[in-house]
């Protein structure tokens, strides 16, 4: 990095780059390397959610990720690939959960106005999220793979059209009972 160059820059304002909006309540800024060039080997992710939205399924496979609850409530909820047991961490303002580098994880929050900082320690963050699995695995490899009905994994997966970043989607509808998502008697209201 040459700190003299007249295009350095040690300021941007995160507003002005929403990496995802579901709406006016529920939306993620970024900053990387691509918007301040100083950063270095670290990015950010501002999050804003209400009630019972859910930062997606995914995984960092370049990064770690600490979330940093600003203001309301959430679970982030990791599954640790050594014992394969699904961890759920409730966060209130102040407090932190970790999540490693390729550990599949996920955010919902549990009251409205939450607002989550995640930073990552890469200077832009790679995502793989569950609704890329899950709508561009061919239906037939998971009939095939995992004994299923190929065309109730079809209509089954067949909503999901593109990445989701934030669920639920703003035209779901549900069909079937609610159930619980967070385990360890944590329950998410619709």
């Amino acid at each position: 990095m040459d700190f003299t160059s007249p295009s350095i820059q040690f300021f941007y304002d995160l507003n002005n780059n929403t990496f995802f909006k579901k709406d006016a309540r529920n939306f993620i800024n970024m900053l990387s390397v691509n918007q301040l060039n100083t950063l270095g080997n670290v990015s950010l992710l501002d999050i804003y959610l209400s009630k019972s939205n859910v930062v997606e399924p995914h995984l960092h496979q370049n990064a770690s990720e600490l979330v940093y609850l600003i203001s309301g409530a959430a679970v982030v909820s990791l599954i640790n690939p050594f014992t394969k047991k699904l961890i759920n961490i409730p966060i209130a303002p102040g407090q932190v959960a970790n999540v490693p580098q390729g550990w599949w994880h996920y955010e919902i929050a549990t009251a409205d106005d939450t607002h989550l900082l995640a930073i990552f320690d890469a200077p832009v963050p790679e995502f793989i999220g569950g609704s890329d699995l899950l709508r561009l695995t061919p239906a037939e490899v998971f009939s095939h793979t995992y004994c299923l009905n190929e065309e109730q994994v079809k209509a089954t997966l067949a909503p999901i059209k593109d990445t989701v970043f934030i669920g639920p989607p703003n035209d779901c509808v549900r069909t079937a009972p609610k159930r619980q998502m967070i385990g360890n008697g944590g329950q998410i209201g619709r």
